[in-house]
């Protein structure tokens, strides 16, 4: 998973590619971590998502919960359908408080 950064007036936008699974969330969590204490407002770009577990998922409320309680403002941006499928199945959608936007070209499988 890569994560490139972009910085303008101090909001800053992460996209995240590949897996956020148990083989990759650990690895990736000090940098994430790092990154929303740089930036008062951070955007997880999900779109390059291909797969996201519960330890994925984990490392996204630990991110949440984080901002909050720095009083930072964090917010995920264009869930890629794994995104979606796996916020729908565990009802976390609102848990995060941002719009999911669903493209007609997606399909069930």
């Amino acid at each position: 998973m890569s994560v490139p950064t972009e910085d303008q007036d101090g909001r800053c936008t992460l996209h995240l590619d590949g897996e956020l699974t148990i083989y990759t969330a650990a690895q990736h969590r000090a940098t994430l971590l790092e990154r929303l204490g740089a930036c008062p407002e951070l955007k997880l770009d999900l779109a390059g998502v291909t797969e996201l577990d519960t330890a994925g998922l984990q490392l996204l409320l630990v991110l949440k919960r984080e901002a909050q309680a720095q009083g930072r403002e964090l917010r995920l941006v264009n869930h890629s359908q794994a995104v979606v499928e796996v916020l729908e199945l565990l009802y976390m959608q609102a848990h995060f408080g941002d719009p999911v936007v669903i493209p007609a070209e997606w399909t069930r499988p």
